[in-house]
């Protein structure tokens, strides 16, 4: 038996919305398993299979652990990954590697958990719920304690936007990015992100452009991580000067996100790269849509392989 599957990047927080919101974006990984061939082989591709070398491979031990929480034991199989999710730059390829992960072996032990199910032990093991719904799910969402799925902010409507990504060549560290952090922030700043997160929230959910460029601003992390990304700051600048109606820092960084119309989307990405020249930042400009669709499978059928939901009634 041959299968894969295959998530997409997601951009944690869009600022105020710390460890809580998340956007899928159109870049993907994807595995494919074959229980007829060697068994034990790992195989990385990609433009990002080089960064993966000599480090653990995220997506067995998410099958592992699916494994173990069962008390199932995974079959023979071989794992090719190929891995488009630029590593360690704060667009989520950890958590789709976890997810294809999960996927997957849910598929090879037979279990038949649900979207909700996998999404929940997704949020356990990575320890926050914005990327991994959000590459799970697609579109944007949001990951609420004690609620068991996500709530979706955006989905298949027409957001009217689309993501302006600069990525540095410089990798980064969420570790790192964490340690940043202070243990306690000023009451006025909680205050303030309360509302600018609400703000987003209801901005997604109503394709409100207004409300969503009054929500991009942040207190409780990107102060702090500006430290670390010394171009944070500078490109988010340019980015609104060009005409974004927001910019943030990606997830834990270094990547910067602006939103912004289609039509202002070229004098954003031309913003971003003429900053990074000034700046002396090596990296690139990108153009990428957001992704309404999460993880998805290409299944066996008798008639050949096709692209199907993973969860029924999806």
């Amino acid at each position: 038996m041959q299968f894969s599957v295959r998530a997409p990047a997601s951009s944690a927080n869009l600022g105020p919305g710390f460890d809580t919101i998340g956007i899928a974006l159109d870049i993907w990984n994807e595995v494919t398993i074959d229980t007829d061939g060697e068994p034990g082989s790992v195989i990385n591709e990609g433009p990002e299979s080089a960064l993966l070398e000599g480090h653990e491979n995220l997506t067995l031990t998410a099958m592992r652990m699916l494994a173990r929480e069962y008390r199932r034991k995974l079959p023979a199989f071989s794992l090719t990954a190929y891995t488009g999710i630029p590593v360690s730059r704060g667009l989520g390829s950890s958590a789709a590697a976890l997810v294809v992960g999960l996927i997957a072996a849910n598929r090879l032990l037979d279990l038949d958990l649900s979207q909700d199910d996998l999404f929940q032990m997704a949020w356990r093991i990575e320890g926050h719920g914005d990327n991994v719904g959000a590459t799970m799910y697609g579109g944007a969402i949001m990951a609420v304690p004690h609620i068991t799925g996500v709530t979706r902010l955006w989905h298949k409507e027409d957001l009217g936007l689309t993501c302006v990504l600069f990525i540095p060549e410089a990798t980064g560290a969420t570790h790192a990015a964490r340690a940043a952090l202070p243990n306690t922030v000023p009451h006025t700043d909680a205050r303030f992100n309360v509302a600018t997160v609400a703000g987003l929230a209801m901005g997604l959910k109503l394709q409100d452009h207004a409300l969503i460029a009054a929500g991009m601003h942040d207190r409780l992390h990107e102060p702090y991580r500006a430290r670390l990304f010394p171009h944070l700051n500078a490109m988010k600048e340019a980015a609104k000067r060009a005409g974004a109606i927001g910019a943030v820092l990606s997830g834990a960084g270094p990547t910067v996100l602006a939103l912004a119309t289609l039509e202002k989307a070229v004098e954003v990405h031309a913003a971003y790269e003429a900053a990074a020249h000034l700046l002396g930042v090596p990296g690139q400009a990108h153009i990428i849509g957001p992704s309404s669709d999460g993880a998805t499978a290409n299944i066996p059928t008798p008639a050949g392989a096709s692209n199907e939901p993973i969860f029924p009634g999806r």
